[in-house]
């Protein structure tokens, strides 16, 4: 039984490695799908932030995120997550948070005093997906 059972597991393994590799290339490109939302518009924002250009969320996920950030292409250049600083001061654990990418090649971490969908004051945690990502989400 055990033999029968190893070919089985080799395939729902393979199946599970080519779903989660779908589910990142989903993100590469705007828009990335369900469940995610175009911030701006659900929120009185521009459609491109300059810093963070167009952002896509899952609803559920906030206020955290991760936030997916595209630049005028289309192209995802960074995850961003907005993290209250009285949740941080309070314990509060933002335990397994999702990528866009599992490419990082720079963070950046600023203060935030709040803004439409994160009222209160927080944390702008921004990982860069690549070398040039920062320039492109600045203008």
């Amino acid at each position: 039984m055990t033999r029968s059972l190893l070919p089985a597991a080799a395939l729902l393994i393979a199946f599970a490695g080519a779903s989660m590799a779908q589910d990142q290339n989903a993100a590469e490109k705007s828009p990335p799908g369900a469940p995610y939302v175009q911030v701006s518009d659900a929120l009185p924002l521009p459609a491109f932030i300059p810093g963070l250009g167009t952002l896509f969320v899952d609803p559920a996920k906030l206020p955290a995120g991760p936030f997916l950030a595209y630049d005028h292409d289309g192209r995802l250049s960074a995850t961003v997550y907005m993290v209250p600083l009285e949740d941080l001061q309070s314990g509060t654990a933002f335990n397994d948070l999702g990528l866009g990418s599992q490419t990082v090649t720079g963070v950046d971490i600023y203060y935030n005093a709040g803004h439409p969908g994160v009222e209160k004051p927080h944390a702008h945690v921004v990982l860069y997906h690549d070398p040039d990502a920062k320039a492109r989400l600045a203008k």
